[in-house]
């Protein structure tokens, strides 16, 4: 089975890379993030001429997510309680329970909404409370958090900043601490598995980047390969993430 994630910033704007990349790679599932359309809006037809059903949410404006499956969808769930916001979507696909999520950004340390962030991941953590972590299931999107200082393209360069701030990694570690595993990718290119650049000052043909598109399954999850997708960065109109692939065995 092979699954991905990618945090296409604008579902309307990035349709056109999207589709041929559905063709090309083939995903049996795949969990998108900041689609900003509304649920109603999503571009349903054309995903499922290829064979997908979808399960979106999204309120039109900013944030969004969706989850993409041949395998089918059940038990769908577009909310976190506590948080209007549409960042996550969770169904079961097949024998695989896959969760889409897109975490709030945070801004900056000293901005309410970096309290949000740490509250949302804790809600995310918190539900897990009644899961068995024996089966298998996925958590997989835009986490807008650096598991460590190798995530980064230069520690140095994000002191005082989000996304690698010790409350933050504690957060994605206390998932990690539950039972989930982080799949790093394979590099796309040098030595580190980046999903994300900044559109602005050549960061990516400088490969300064992040590694916040992250991949989180429990141990029944058995991982042949992962790789992120960089020609889905290139050219013309490119989200600023690229597309995290993962093949895998149940």
């Amino acid at each position: 089975m092979r699954i991905a994630t990618w945090n296409v910033n604008s579902i309307g704007a990035r349709l056109p890379r999207l589709i041929p990349w559905l063709e090309e790679t083939a995903p049996d599932i795949v969990a998108l993030q900041e689609t900003k359309c509304a649920a109603g809006a999503f571009p349903y037809l054309p995903v499922q001429a290829l064979g997908y059903e979808a399960l979106a949410a999204g309120d039109g404006r900013w944030n969004g997510v969706a989850i993409l499956s041949k395998l089918g969808i059940t038990d769908p769930v577009v909310d976190l309680p506590g948080h209007p916001e549409a960042r996550l979507a969770s169904a079961r696909c097949g024998l695989l329970h896959v969760t889409s999520v897109y975490v709030p950004n945070g801004r900056s340390v000293d901005d309410p909404h970096y309290t949000y962030k740490l509250d949302w991941l804790a809600t995310l953590c918190a539900g897990l409370d009644s899961v068995d972590p024996a089966e298998p299931r996925v958590i997989m999107g835009d986490f807008n958090v650096a598991p460590t200082d190798d995530d980064v393209w230069d520690i140095k360069a994000f002191a005082g900043s989000t996304h690698v701030t010790p409350a933050e990694r504690a957060a994605v570690q206390a998932l990690l601490d539950w039972g989930l595993i982080d799949l790093p990718a394979r590099p796309g290119k040098g030595e580190h598995p980046f999903s994300y650049w900044d559109y602005r000052a050549g960061m990516f043909h400088k490969d300064l980047g992040m590694r916040i598109d992250l991949v989180l399954a429990t141990k029944s999850v058995r991982v042949s390969d992962a790789y992120v997708d960089r020609e889905a960065r290139k050219g013309k109109l490119p989200s600023d993430h690229a597309p995290v692939v993962v093949d895998i065995d149940l």
